[in-house]
């Protein structure tokens, strides 16, 4: 028997002054309806079947669509379909698709371009992905309008991977038989979303528009998005200041910024449209070498820091001390853990336990910023309070994901999106099955657990809520003891907007899909 769950589908501009670059056109068309969305950095591409990081996520998310939507809760809605059913033992999972939707060329959108997008094209080119659709056996269009995907064994989150940023649905009548990789259509992407590509001048804009064949009546509510690249953190306040820009996405400005910024006549500043991403900072400590390899010391190095300052001072109230690996908006995440407030004594005799010789260790920031830089000096400062010799070596982005990546480093600073589910963000920092140089977004400190290994593989393939929660809480608990990484923050990015801007963040994944449903006051 099948338990079928209906999905609901989600169902002028502001006289701001230009931006150097934007054609005169575009300054006329703003009464009728325009919203500048701030970017940074300027996106490597824009076809996001193959580009994931967050800016071409941002631009994007507006061309390609999944086939569903998440709200604030975590719970799905229908976008590219308008239900879905599971089968009892977890296997098979039912998918009907939206009727009449064309793609930004015309052509009709169809089962079939759902089962070349998940397992022919996603496959190939999204790493994240493909690992999360390890469990799945095959995908098959029953007509036109119907997809099943059969599973190899039950897979908790299996539900939350078809957003747009995981599995973007990609035009089998453009990329079948072709290299992905040097498709023409990469440098102008088609997808079915509300926006369609228009123009992208590097280094200065990259404009949307709206598209005239979308499938939801009544949206997109504007007529065009300009995305604005302003390499300079105090240009970028300064825009948003001088009313050149409407909407500046969470980490765009430096936090001490913020709160001025959001104080100015017709501003405001939120801190939703982050459910989904659940960002998660820690302190990466390389198990691999002493004295990270004792986990006193570990423990020494979470009591040393005084994360409820960091809150305040680097990120200006915009967060919240983590508990443990699990971000609060995971699934199952549990306070039931040990806790680790600041206490020097505790950590200086915890360093004492661990045969700690005043030996000097590393500290890589992350170069993201003076909000990240802050961060890092209070990091060395309280660790020095504790009697932990610390030096700070600097360098780029390129640098920093180089260093991480090939795991030269003592430690460092990093942040993650941890997504809805422990099985799709949080397993990959602890595993030992994700070990492996060339990306600093896995198991980089080297922690080797097989019971916690067990634990995470029965949690994500468990067919119950309870049985998952139950091996979830004991992993939080046994990670909390050992700490692997030393964690820091659970960040609440701000998103400033001007208050004509009218429903800027309608989903869990923000600015991401949300502003065709905005309008302008």
């Amino acid at each position: 028997m099948i338990n079928r769950r209906e999905l609901i589908s989600y169902s002028l501009a502001g006289a701001g002054l230009s931006i150097a670059g934007v054609p005169m056109a575009a300054l006329a068309q703003q009464t009728k309806g325009t919203i500048n969305v701030m970017v940074q950095p300027e996106p490597s591409g824009l076809m996001l079947g193959i580009v994931q990081n967050g800016p071409t996520q941002l631009v994007s998310g507006y061309i390609y669509e999944g086939l569903l939507r998440y709200d604030d809760k975590l719970e799905p809605h229908g976008l590219l379909a308008t239900a879905w059913s599971r089968s009892d033992d977890g296997l098979t999972y039912t998918f009907k698709l939206k009727s009449g939707v064309k793609w930004h060329d015309g052509k009709p959108f169809s089962a079939d371009d759902v089962v070349f997008s998940v397992d022919k094209f996603l496959r190939k080119t999204h790493a994240r992905l493909r690992a999360s659709l390890e469990p799945l056996e095959s995908v098959r269009a029953i007509d036109a309008n119907t997809v099943e995907f059969k599973l190899k064994y039950p897979f908790g989150p299996f539900i939350s991977l078809f957003d747009t940023g995981s599995m973007p649905m990609i035009p089998k009548h453009i990329y079948e038989n072709t290299d992905y990789a040097t498709n023409p259509a990469n440098a102008k992407p088609i997808g079915t979303g509300p926006f369609k590509y228009k123009e992208w001048v590097r280094g200065s804009y990259i404009q949307l528009v709206a598209n005239e064949l979308y499938h939801t009546k009544g949206e997109p509510m504007v007529e065009n998005l300009y995305f604005h690249i302003i390499p300079d953190a105090a240009s970028r306040a300064a825009a948003f200041e001088s009313g050149k820009v409407d909407v500046v996405p969470g980490g765009a400005v430096e936090f001490f910024d913020v709160a001025r910024l959001a104080k100015l006549p017709g501003a405001a500043v939120t801190t939703k449209g982050w459910e989904f991403y659940s960002p998660h900072s820690w302190l990466v400590l390389n198990n691999r070498k002493a004295p990270f390899d004792n986990p006193k010391f570990r423990q020494a190095v979470m009591y040393a820091m005084d994360r409820e300052a960091m809150v305040k001072v680097a990120w200006q109230g915009f967060a919240k001390t983590a508990a443990g690996p699990f971000n609060q908006h995971v699934k199952f995440a549990s306070d039931d853990v040990t806790k680790y407030p600041r206490d020097l004594n505790k950590a200086k005799a915890l360093l004492k336990e661990a045969g700690y010789k005043g030996e000097t260790v590393k500290l890589l920031p992350l170069p993201y910023g003076e909000s990240w830089q802050r961060l890092a000096e209070m990091i060395r400062q309280n660790l020095i309070q504790a009697g932990i010799k610390v030096e700070t070596t600097g360098t780029d982005v390129a640098g920093w994901n180089q260093r991480t990546a090939e795991w030269d480093f003592d430690m460092a600073i990093i942040y993650v999106y941890q997504y809805p589910d422990p099985a799709l963000g949080v397993a990959r920092t602890y595993t030992s099955h994700t070990i492996a140089k060339g990306s600093p977004f896995n198991n980089i400190e080297g922690y080797v657990n097989p019971k916690v290994d067990a634990l995470f593989d029965a949690g994500a393939k468990a067919l119950t809520d309870a049985d998952r929660a139950k091996a979830y809480a004991e992993v939080q608990k046994i990670l909390t003891e050992e700490v692997p990484v030393a964690w820091l923050h659970e960040i609440n990015f701000p998103t400033l907007y001007r208050t004509k801007i009218k429903n800027p963040i309608s989903s869990g994944v923000g600015l991401n899909d949300s502003l065709s449903r905005a309008s302008i006051a």
